[in-house]
């Protein structure tokens, strides 16, 4: 493995790569490896909308307990002749 330093980051750059890493809730280190893996055309362009950290997280439970406070879904047969 080679070991990179990169020197003179200008603020606005710094500033982005600590939300980016902070929105992918991963290293500086594995942040900027994944950008450049993908700006070099090495790795395929990840679909990432931000929210697969939550997906499958719900139990049975969180599902009973959201829809118990959801309104009552009732279709009205009129309104879709």
């Amino acid at each position: 493995m080679e070991h990179l330093t990169i020197r003179n980051v200008p603020p606005a750059v710094a500033a982005a790569l600590a939300s980016e890493k902070r929105r992918r809730g991963t290293s500086t280190n594995q942040t900027v490896l994944d950008l450049l893996a993908v700006a070099l055309g090495v790795s395929p362009v990840p679909f990432d909308n931000g929210l697969a950290r939550f997906a499958g997280t719900w139990t049975e439970h969180d599902v009973a307990e959201v829809e118990a406070h959801l309104p009552a879904r009732v279709i009205d047969d009129e309104r879709w002749r």
